[in-house]
This record gives structure tokens, sequence and C-alpha cells, in this order.
């Protein structure tokens, strides 16, 4: 693909590595990308200090130019700026903002909805299930998944938004061009294919310690909301809900065992405040999310409509995952009975499915 003049000169702009406060005070005076690159250092030092000005007087590095030129010119890659018309909104009532970043897959998502699931990167199974449970039923109702390709709980998050059509949003710690941690590679490429990644940094920046707490103001920024699965006291997942917290967006917290170090993180986020909850149902109506389960008169009437048998195996499966043998050995029906009630109640978004073929209830029955 061509790179057109604009993405050529914000690319210049940020691999010169101006900080955004900079970069703004320059663009509100020259007014686009192209005008700050066209002025002359006189007249850029007029509205900026003289360490910030210095970045521009002479030409970028020219490797890590090309490597962002080279980036963008590849199919389904953009660069998208403060000027540009897909700038996500909710990105602007955050305090700083990234100037430009880069962007591979359906950008649209950037318009839609948002929630962020974050959480350990050594995750139990059953945290791992949790987040792919509560990111599908989240996305089924129309939210789009943040994460930041971490593994564990984010990774999961991932899978699970990836089910519906609301997809994921991945935001990265890396160059766009670089993931990290290689085992999530095959997850980054459906990302790239049906979800959406971006990265505020330049393609070639290698996975740098400092890079993946900054880039967690994103994965807040985007979303209206963040929860937290399973965290440690020491996990980057309450700088996300410090953040979230900060820029005004709710923070939810899944409880867990006592015994657990990785439900420290979330009990402490609930005794400051952070709302506990056991079901995605719990977070849409936290949001006031008008979804088929909701309002409540119309979840009612729902329910009146799903046959015996559904009934039987929403009773039968309880509040922990089961599998379709388990629940037709409790109910006494037969498996293609069970699995036909297992439909009928997904599309009553009563239940979510698991991997390894079992299920979960994502609300609460009268």
């Amino acid at each position: 693909m061509i790179v057109d003049a604009r993405a050529e000169a914000w690319a210049r702009l940020q691999v010169a590595g101006l900080a955004p406060r900079a970069l703004f005070d320059l663009l509100r005076a020259f007014g686009s990308a192209q005008g700050v690159l066209d002025a002359t250092p006189a007249q850029r030092r007029r509205h900026v200090q003289p360490e910030s000005a210095a970045l521009l007087d002479g030409p970028p590095e020219p490797a890590r130019l090309e490597a962002a030129l080279a980036w963008l010119r590849e199919p389904g890659h953009d660069l998208i700026a403060w000027d540009d018309p897909g700038y996500p909104r909710a990105l602007l009532e955050i305090t700083d903002p990234p100037p430009v970043f880069y962007a591979q897959g359906r950008r649209e998502l950037l318009a839609t909805p948002a929630f962020a699931i974050v959480g350990s990167r050594n995750a139990t199974p059953q945290g791992c299930e949790d987040a792919e449970a509560f990111a599908a039923a989240l996305s089924a109702a129309g939210f789009t998944i943040v994460s930041g390709l971490a593994l564990g709980i984010d990774a999961a998050a991932h899978r699970g938004g990836l089910r519906h059509a609301a997809s994921s949003i991945a935001v990265i710690g890396t160059g766009p061009d670089r993931i990290y941690p290689a085992r999530n590679r095959d997850l980054a490429h459906k990302l790239a294919a049906n979800g959406l990644v971006i990265s505020e940094f330049a393609p070639g920046t290698p996975p740098l310690k400092q890079n993946f707490p900054r880039r967690n103001r994103l994965v807040s920024g985007l979303s209206r909301g963040v929860l937290v699965v399973e965290a440690t006291l020491s996990s980057g997942s309450l700088i996300t809900a410090r953040l979230a917290a900060e820029q005004g967006r709710d923070v939810f917290a899944l409880p867990g065992s006592i015994h657990s170090p990785f439900s420290k993180g979330g009990h402490r986020l609930i005794r400051d405040g952070a709302k506990l909850v056991e079901t995605a149902q719990d977070i849409l109506d936290e949001l006031l999310v008008v979804t088929a389960a909701a309002p409540r008169a119309a979840a009612s009437r729902s329910r009146d409509i799903i046959d015996s048998n559904a009934r039987a195996v929403f009773t039968a499966l309880g509040h922990d995952p089961a599998d379709v043998d388990t629940l037709a050995a409790r109910t006494g029906l037969d498996v293609s009975t069970v699995i036909a009630a297992l439909t009928a109640l997904e599309l009553e978004r009563e239940v979510a499915s698991l991997p390894g073929g079992r299920w979960q209830r994502i609300s609460v029955r009268a």
C-alpha cells in the first residue's frame, strides 16, 4: 500500500519521540503534522522548550522511520492520529491520549462500546474459564472486549470476545510488528483478522518493561468499565483498575477464595469500592445496558417460553460449570435433549459455553 503524506508526517513526528504535551503545543501552533515539520527550528522554539524542539532539528533516525513506513505499507495496517475522524472519542476523554497509534484489523471496533477484562498472567484454569465466559457474554451483549494480550486472563478474555461479532481489541506494549509473548502469536493473528490490535509504540519497539504499565491507561481508557479476574496484590491489573477509576470508568472485581493469592487483588479492589460481580448480567445491569435479559420484566416473559427441559437443565447446572454428560445424569434426560435445552438457554443468554465442552450460568433465574 502507498503511505500518504499525512501518515508519513505523523510517523516522522512519532519516531522523533516528542512528549504528547509538546507535540500538542506544536500542532496547535502550526495546524497539522506536516505544518510542524515544515516550520523552522526557530519557529518551533517559540512554542516548546528547546530540548523538545531539538528532537525535530534533524531528520529522524532512518531505520526507525523506515520500519514504521514499511509496516504501514502492508495491507490492513493503519496509523490513527489526533486529527483522524476515526480517532476513538473515549481516548480523548483521558488526560494523556496518545497522539498517534498503529492499528491492524477492524478499526471500526474503536467506535463501539467496549469493556476491559484483565487479570493475572499466571491465572488458574478456573480463572481463565471465568474470564472467557464473562467476555463471551459481554461480547454477545454488544461490548467489544479490551485487554492486553498477556498470558492468562488477558488471553482468555480475548478468546471469549472473539466468539461474537463485537469481538476484541488487544492493546499491546510493543511495536505493532512484535508479538509478546510469542505463545500468543496465533491469538494475535486471530485478533488482527477478526478483531483489532493497536499499539502506541513505533514498529520495531521491543518488549520493554516500562511500556506495559503505560499501555494499561489505553486498555481502561477505551472501555466503559474494567473487570479484574484473579490478581495478586502486585499485579499490573491493579494499575489498570486504578487508572480506570481516575478516568471515571467503572471498576468491577470477581471475588474468590480467601485462601488464594489470586483473590487478594480483587478483594482489595472491592474493599476500596470496586463493584463485586458474580455474573455478566451484574455488569450489564450496572452499566444500564438493555439486552435480551433486561429489563427484568422482559426477561421474566422470555423465561415463560423456555420449555420444561430447559428449566430442568438450568436447575441441574447449578452455580458451577458442568459438561453435557453430567447434566444428562443429573436430569435423567438423553444427551441430545440436554444439548437442545442448552442451545435454547444460550439463545436466551442464560448460559454460556466454556472450553472443554462445559457450560456455565450467566444470569440468575427466578
